[in-house]
C-alpha cells in the first residue's frame, strides 16, 4: 500500500469509523500520528489510544473513539496542510476553528500542539488539521 499522506490516511480512518459508529479504529503507528492523537486526547475528542501489534507483527495504534449521546464527538476532521500544499501560520494568523469551539492541530518547533497552546507558547508552524 503506497501511502503519500499517512496523517491524512489516519484522519480518514477516524472519520469513517466514527460515521459507522465503531468504538475503535486501527492505523499504522508513527510518531507524527501519535503526536496528533495526543492532542486529540488532551482536547477531549478521543478516549485515548494504545500501541498494539497487527496480525503481521507491525506496530499499530488502536484509537478509542468518543461518543456523546450516541453521536460522535468528532463532527468534522479536515486535513489542512497536505504533502502537495503545505500551510504554515504565524502565531498572529493562527486559525480559529468555529470561533474557538474547534481545534487546529499545529506542528511547531516546540512539538505538535493545539492552536491555543501554540498561541500561549507564542509559536507558529504548519497547520496539520482542524477538528470540530
Amino acid at each position: 500500500m503506497n501511502l503519500n499522506d499517512p496523517l491524512g490516511d489516519m484522519l480518514t480512518r477516524i472519520r469513517n469509523a466514527s460515521m459507522r459508529g465503531k468504538s475503535t479504529v486501527r492505523t499504522p503507528a508513527s510518531k507524527i500520528r501519535a503526536w496528533v492523537l495526543d492532542v486529540l486526547k488532551a482536547e477531549g475528542f478521543i478516549r485515548g489510544y494504545e500501541e498494539v501489534k497487527s496480525e503481521r507483527g507491525l506496530p499499530e495504534l488502536e484509537i478509542s473513539l468518543k461518543y456523546f449521546d450516541g453521536a460522535p464527538v468528532i463532527r468534522e476532521l479536515k486535513r489542512v496542510s497536505t504533502p502537495g500544499r503545505r500551510v504554515y501560520s504565524g502565531v498572529k494568523e493562527m486559525p480559529q476553528v468555529r470561533q474557538g469551539l474547534g481545534v487546529a492541530i499545529v506542528s511547531t518547533p516546540k512539538g505538535v500542539m493545539s492552536d491555543a497552546q501554540a498561541r500561549s507558547a507564542n509559536v507558529g508552524g504548519e497547520v496539520l488539521c482542524t477538528v470540530f
